[in-house]
């Protein structure tokens, strides 16, 4: 696929180094040299520098024949101009934008179709961030937790706590522990590495289990691989911005919200579009603040300013004065991993990763409804629609043991209409089936991709 990418920022980057590993033919467009020859040292990439929007530079970086064009400048109007000269003057057939202000996401659906500006699909990080954020608070004990299916089905992500009953225990025990939910281990991380999940495998301390499950079913799920933790009440948000601000107004009616913003005028603005949440202004890492405000007592304290080190060291200072979890929102790649491996913070929210899965289902060949990019990228869950029939399709018509998957790849569930089926060996997949699959080597996935490709046969 022919792909050009506007922006070299952070998540253009990220972007880039993903598709380019998956031998796409990517050109990435730039005003700054600078950020262009360090992706050039290290990809097998073409650049072009110069303004994102303007009709020459896109033809020079191959627009007239890409197949699609996704925009990640941090400009909105940027975006949105470079899709509308691509779809005008070069009839792109997919245009993908990111925009930000929620000004102009208020209108989408007015504004965003071919008679007024022509964008296929819009990214907006912040409100992704946000849903992210939110779902784990919704979800005490989880690291991630992922939707699928429309919310039909859900992925979690959980830390095997010392002392839960599930520990030591082997995975075919799970029906005999959670009577009447039905569930499936996709994987396991132990030290960072993939075990594939088998009937035998135990579950040890400190392991990384991601479980896929109805929704109804996740937190009966998340309990039993930890001492259930308590219920969320109290949520101190630092960083009254673009997520800040959306946080605290998805949470304030059902959580006590405090939000401290260091800037004046942003602080007085966020306390009149809030209706219950408290807006403190003041430093977030300032120890005599969160004493005053009693982080001792937050359930969650969650750092979401646009200053990686602000976060990091504030979530650092409220652990440590007691706040029981911790997250931060962290830019900057190689700081996710340390804080990550170092366990300082509870979570490191990466938007990076948040915004990379929505631009993947878009990316993806063969009829993919939902990506999430997990563990920093190396990992993927995927929602892939079964098409065809038993002479047409790999998939349709057979029983999940007679699939070729891929080493490390495994079907957790699928979304038939209104119902949730958690495979086994000899579950059937059918027409129309989102089937969820996990693959813990990323590598794998255009093997996943030719499984779900219809033959020629099929009309």
């Amino acid at each position: 696929m022919k792909i050009v990418i506007l922006g070299a920022g952070q998540v253009g980057g990220s972007v880039a180094h993903i598709l380019a590993s998956e031998a796409n033919d990517v050109t990435v467009v730039d005003a700054n040299t600078e950020r262009l020859q360090a992706l050039q040292d290290r990809l097998d990439i073409r650049t072009v520098r110069g303004h994102a929007s303007y009709p020459g530079v896109l033809e020079q970086a191959g627009i007239a024949d890409a197949d699609l064009l996704i925009a990640l400048t941090d400009n909105d109007e940027v975006n949105m101009v470079a899709c509308e000269v691509a779809h005008t003057l070069f009839n792109t057939p997919t245009k993908i934008a990111r925009v930000r202000a929620g000004s102009y996401m208020a209108y989408q659906e007015q504004l965003f179709r071919d008679e007024a500006l022509p964008i296929d699909v819009l990214i907006s990080p912040e409100q992704l961030v946000t849903d992210y954020i939110q779902r784990i608070i919704e979800h005490p004990g989880a690291l991630q937790v992922l939707d699928f299916a429309d919310g039909q089905v859900r992925l979690v992500g959980v830390k095997a706590y010392e002392g839960s009953t599930l520990v030591g225990q082997a995975l075919r025990a799970l029906p005999e522990r959670m009577p009447g939910i039905e569930t499936r281990v996709a994987a396991i991380f132990r030290q960072g590495s993939p075990i594939i999940p088998e009937g035998n495998t135990l579950i040890e301390a400190d392991d990384e289990v991601f479980l896929i499950a109805a929704r109804k079913n996740t937190r009966a799920i998340v309990s039993e691989l930890r001492k259930l933790d308590k219920m969320v009440k109290r949520i101190i948000i630092a960083g009254g911005g673009h997520i800040g601000a959306r946080l605290a107004q998805g949470l304030e009616d059902r959580f006590q919200v405090k939000v401290i913003e260091r800037n004046p005028a942003t602080a007085r603005r966020l306390s009149e579009q809030l209706s219950r949440a408290i807006v403190l202004q003041g430093d977030a890492a300032d120890e005599n603040l969160l004493r005053q405000e009693n982080v001792e007592h937050a359930d969650v304290y969650c750092a979401v300013t646009n200053d990686d080190e602000n976060n990091i060291l504030s979530a650092m200072q409220a652990k440590r004065m007691g706040a029981r979890k911790v997250m931060a929102l962290i830019n900057l790649v190689s700081y996710v991993d340390l804080v990550e491996s170092s366990g300082i913070i509870d979570i490191a929210i990466s938007p990076q990763q948040a915004t990379i899965g929505s631009l993947l289902t878009h990316v993806r060949r063969g009829d993919v409804a939902k990506v999430h990019s997990l563990r920093r990228g190396a990992a993927e869950a995927i929602e892939a629609v079964a098409h065809g029939d038993y002479k047409t399709s790999k998939v349709v018509g057979r029983r999940v043991e007679e699939i070729r998957l891929p080493p490390g790849a495994t079907i957790g569930a699928i979304a038939r209409e209104d119902e949730v089926i958690i495979c086994h060996h000899d579950t059937v997949i059918e027409a129309d089936d989102h089937v969820i699959l996990f693959l813990t080597d990323k590598k794998r996935v255009i093997e996943v991709e030719r499984l779900f490709a219809v033959g020629a046969t099929f009309l």
